[in-house]
């Protein structure tokens, strides 16, 4: 094998149909962050010989973990792809960032993949990120298993974890393993189906020994392996019936029963191990072979024709009419622009032509590449089924779908969540104001939850992001990748404006200059929505008092107007516009004329309808020592927090609360300061809300509130 340019070169290896549909698992790994999500992909790495020696996040070695930011940090930043293989079956495996700064990363990655590894820390449990990935993959339907990790730790419990998987995730949790020993005592897990003890040395290449249960054990096994069958026979007709006769059910039943339950999402089977020390991996490699579903084992994805009228279902099968979504863009520095697409129909060959519905356009397929983190294996051919790279698709972008010209389909495209935290930025050097146009322009491609746009007061560029540490990231890429200084000002929180009642409101927008003038008059209702609804825009007009062509100018004027900001200069949002009557001109009516009269309109209107200041409200959890609590609820507090929770787990406290996103600049150094250094933290972005009064007329005033 050589390597060049990044690239790996393993010979004749283009891909054929070598691996039949239900011998593939298109799975990612997905956790808090700290959980151990990296070092147990680096582990199955390893066992399956896709690696011959591990990566370590602590030294900066893990090969999914690729970028000079992720290995400083000891972060996973960027979502990264890969293949393995395991008894036969093909893994498309993708490791996922745990930091909720790149939630986009998570978001992409489940819209396109059928299986789940959630880690979770056996001290900790679930935990805030946990819940928000864990709603993530139920929103795309994605079946789960889940790992205890570090085992090994002091204070682990598997139990407590298995307890609060179903207390706070509202999950069927079926352990299909026990541990043997826990903290510095655990020695491996006792399989539950098999009935068997699977321990393990220390040492990561250690083969496992496989011995019968300890008679100390065998009391706890037949308890937990009752359980197992018994929450099986809730959820199995399949299993209900021997288990209400008292037969005894065999292991290839239990196992299909599992394998059934969790391709539905009814239950979760969780395991459990400890990563960094190698141990338990090969059971949850099998546990994913076992009860992870194949690309056939989900339901055909729907796509609709470009209409939307008619609906298609795009089956997993290479003799279908290819169809395929476009779920992430990057830029290479040797490659260019890399597409990576999930293959649902069909087959992808290189130079081919194929049809980008959203775009309305056709582009031709360069060079097809499996990937493995940073590096490339290149190919022929895709079947169904697989998650590859493409070089050469200049005009498609996050969440196109790419199909055959004959069959035009277009999937459900993927939604991201709204930046809330902006910071103005410009170039060191004037030389570098068109390259810095550039490269923004590519990390925009590439990071949809990244923004960039011009305050309108001072025209400098702000870039927008999902909190400090992604906009942090995205400077340091700009110098280290593209080579452009950057002078960056500080965070800001992005604020917005609603209206708080419905009120009516009149554009007319009328010019004569000689020849032909322009006419346009709309009357306009404008309405509150419910938070988090966005714009809306409505026709409501009858008799045909405006042609059918300027309702769309018309529509289109009005979300510029809010875009535009309302009387504190903020975007407004979760407003309903409908166009309900007006008149128009014979010769003198165009759709500019339209489109500026229902923009007036709605500028007139929102100051009518007592226009509130909202802010973004972040989901706050710290988990420090129990004997901290106090100071720490107490600095909190003094930063407009609301105390929702306050958990003991063990020695810790966890305390859970709702805080305005502008009083958290600090937080970090504060608790640390309060807790001896002791505490842990994360953060979530939950959602708007009203400012009181006072502190609104604070921040109008403030001058360097985001504009």
């Amino acid at each position: 094998m050589t390597v060049s340019k990044g690239v790996l070169e393993l010979g004749d290896s283009a891909m054929t149909r070598s691996f039949a549909l239900e011998k593939i698992r298109n799975i990612g790994v997905i956790a808090h962050i700290d959980a151990g999500k990296t070092t147990v992909t680096e582990r199955i790495l390893h066992h399956t010989g896709r690696t011959h020696k591990i990566g370590g996040v602590d030294e900066g070695t893990a090969v999914m973990d690729w970028m000079d930011q992720e290995r400083e940090r000891g972060i996973t930043i960027t979502s990264a792809a890969t293949i393995c293989h395991w008894a036969g079956y093909r893994m498309n495996l993708i490791d996922t960032p745990g930091h909720v700064d790149f939630t986009a990363e998570v978001e992409r990655s489940l819209r396109v993949l059928d299986g789940g590894v959630v880690v979770l820390d056996a001290v900790a449990g679930v935990e805030a990120q946990s819940e928000m990935v864990w709603r993530q993959a139920d929103r795309y339907g994605v079946a789960r298993i889940c790992f205890v990790n570090k085992m090994d730790r002091v204070g682990a419990d598997f139990y407590r974890t298995v307890a609060s998987i179903e207390s706070r995730l509202h999950a069927t949790a079926i352990p299909v393993q026990i541990p043997l020993g826990a903290e510095a005592g655990f020695e491996g897990v006792i399989d539950l189906i098999e009935e068997k003890a699977i321990t393990f040395e220390d040492g990561p290449d250690a083969p496992p020994r496989v011995a019968s249960v300890p008679a100390s054990e065998s009391e706890k096994v037949a308890l937990y392996r009752h359980k197992l069958i018994e929450k099986l026979a809730e959820n199995d007709d399949v299993i209900l019936m021997p288990y209400l006769d008292g037969e005894d059910i065999d292991k290839a039943t239990l196992k299909a029963s599992i394998r059934r339950l969790t391709i539905t999402n009814r239950v979760v089977p969780v395991f459990c191990g400890s990563a960094l020390k190698g141990k338990a991996v090969r059971p949850l490699l099998d546990g994913i072979v076992d009860y992870l579903p194949a690309p056939i084992d989900v339901p055909a994805v729907i796509g609709h024709d470009p209409s939307g009228e008619r609906e298609i279902a795009c089956a997993p099968d290479d003799t279908e009419p290819l169809a395929a979504l476009a779920f992430k863009v990057v830029s290479d520095p040797f490659m260019g622009r890399l597409t990576y697409i999930r293959i649902y129909s069909g087959r992808m060959e290189s130079g081919a032509q194929i049809l980008n519905t959203l775009k309305g356009k056709k582009e031709r397929i360069g060079r097809l590449y499996l990937m493995h983190a940073n590096r490339r294996e290149e190919i022929t051919e895709a079947d169904a089924g697989s998650i590859v790279a493409v070089v050469g698709l200049r005009g498609s972008s996050t969440g196109d779908t790419l199909c055959a010209p004959h069959r035009p389909v277009v999937f459900e495209s993927i939604t991201f969540a709204e930046p809330v935290l902006s910071m103005s930025i410009e170039p060191k050097a004037k030389a570098d104001s068109e390259k810095l146009e550039d490269v923004l322009g590519k990390l925009i491609e590439e990071d949809p939850s990244f923004k960039v746009r011009q305050d309108p007061e001072t025209g400098q560029a702000l870039i927008n992001g999902m909190g400090e540490l992604h906009l942090e990231v995205m400077v340091d890429r700009m110098a280290r990748e593209f080579g452009v200084q950057v002078n960056v000002g500080k965070p800001r929180v992005a604020y917005r404006e609603a209206i708080t009642r419905a009120v009516q409101s009149e554009g007319k927008f009328v010019r004569q200059t000689g020849g032909r003038g322009q006419y346009g008059h709309v009357w306009l209702k404008l309405e509150p929505g419910e938070r988090g609804s966005g714009f809306k825009f409505v026709d409501a007009l009858k008799g045909g008092v405006i042609p059918r062509e300027y309702i769309n100018a018309i529509g289109a004027g009005a979300r510029e107007a809010v875009e535009t900001g309302g009387p504190a200069g903020y975007p407004v949002v979760d407003v309903i516009v409908s166009a309900y009557d007006g008149s128009y001109h014979d010769v003198d009516s165009s759709e500019m004329a339209f489109k500026i009269a229902s923009s007036m309109a709605v500028k007139a209107g929102i100051p009518k309808g007592k226009p509130v200041l909202l802010e973004p409200v972040m989901k706050l959890e710290v988990t420090s020592p129990s004997q901290f609590t106090g100071d720490i609820i107490g600095d909190i507090n003094s930063r407009r927090a609301r105390i929702e929770k306050v958990d003991t787990q063990g020695d810790s406290t966890v305390v859970g609360c709702l805080i305005p996103l502008g009083e958290t600049f600090g937080i970090a150094t504060a608790l640390r300061s309060v807790s001896q250094g002791r505490v842990s933290h994360t953060m979530e972005f939950s959602r708007y809300e009203p400012v009181p009064a006072t502190i609104a007329e604070q921040i109008v005033n403030k001058t360097g509130a985001v504009r």
